[in-house]
């Protein structure tokens, strides 16, 4: 399966005809020394109220969102945080849904209380989920062996050194496995939770939700463009003007010599640069970009495959399937029916 910034799974069997999760109850771990951004993600999808998504319009209740925690007293967390937790780990034995945001160290001891109440609530038909280095909670359960997960960057090395029958993608943004999902860095948690709406609900209301959060549905490229090579700002910012004209241009055949003009540079000198600010070759940026707009029009417009293939610079549908697969891991028309917005 090629790289990319999710791998994708078939929604898991227990999933209701409407999509809805059949138990809609969020359990969220807390733990001493709680990564604030990481359950902040969760809270934010899950625990804030909706009031526009009502029972009429969705067909069922929306998420039922609860935090638990191995210690009754109240917990610190990062930045002066202090939690007292909603209960016990008991309330993963009623959650249809866990979450672990994060974990207070890749070193920490799992205690085994955690790890016991996870594999039953796994084993109950409860889907797990990391955000981050969470997964190392997840990895001590044992569950992950065998499966494929990620986590941030950092982590990749120690987490394959500490446990190497996880079959880990370095370069996932987050990974499906059904009812056990991964997460790599902080922001990518909301990737995944904003995902698992789309699992459980469909794109138009996970599309709402983005909107709500003013991010995009689908955030494109795996972890790996911000391993080697960080984006220099003003790199990034004298070339800014060209990136925008190449994606207004991308059903036309752009070339290198034409590309570098518009820079005003050599083309030697140009390639070094546009490698250095982007991280990829003009010819790779185009075809990310290339992808990017074929998912926006699969999900938003009723146009053929092939009339989609010359709007965005393939040319033919064989080669936008074939860049399609590459970057993403489905094929165009699964794409659309996994994820095409409902039209009126």
């Amino acid at each position: 399966m090629p790289k990319s910034a999710a791998v994708l799974r078939k929604p898991a069997r227990a999933a209701a005809k409407t999509g809805a999760p059949i138990n809609p109850r969020v359990a969220v771990l807390a733990y001493e020394g709680l990564c604030a951004f990481e359950f902040s993600c969760a809270a934010e999808v899950f625990g804030l109220a909706r009031p526009e998504l009502t029972r009429e319009r969705l067909g069922r209740d929306w998420y039922r969102f609860e935090t638990c925690a191995a210690q009754r007293r109240p917990l610190r967390g990062q930045y002066g945080l202090k939690i007292q937790a909603d209960g016990g780990l008991d309330r993963l034995a009623r959650a249809g849904t866990v979450i672990v945001p994060g974990w207070s160290g890749s070193d920490a001891p799992v205690p085994p209380a955690i790890a016991d109440a996870l594999r039953e609530a796994h084993a109950r038909g409860a889907r797990l989920l990391s955000i981050c280095s969470g997964v190392f909670v997840l990895a001590a359960t044992g569950l992950l062996d065998g499966r494929r997960a990620t986590t941030h960057w950092r982590y990749i090395e120690t987490l394959r050194e500490r446990y190497p029958r996880i079959r880990i993608d370095a370069n996932a943004l987050y990974v499906d496995e059904g009812h056990l999902l991964t997460s790599a860095g902080s922001a990518a948690g909301l990737d995944l939770c904003l995902h698992l709406v789309r699992r459980d609900w469909g794109p138009r209301i996970a599309n709402h939700v983005a909107r709500r959060l003013v991010i995009a549905p689908h955030r494109e490229g795996g972890q790996a463009q911000y391993i080697e090579r960080p984006v220099q700002r003003s790199e990034r910012g004298a070339l800014a003007p060209l990136l925008d004209d190449m994606r207004r241009r991308l059903a036309e055949p752009l070339t290198i010599a034409e590309l570098a003009r518009i820079a005003a540079m050599s083309e030697r000198s140009f390639m070094r640069h546009f490698k250095q600010a982007t991280g990829a070759t003009p010819a790779d940026w185009l075809i990310q970009a290339r992808v990017e707009r074929a998912r926006e029009l699969l999900e938003t417009t009723p146009a053929s495959i092939d009339r989609i293939a010359g709007e965005t610079g393939f040319g033919s549908a064989i080669t936008m399937r074939h860049h399609f697969r590459r970057k993403l891991g489905v094929s165009p028309r699964d794409y659309r029916q996994r994820f095409a917005r409902e039209r009126g």
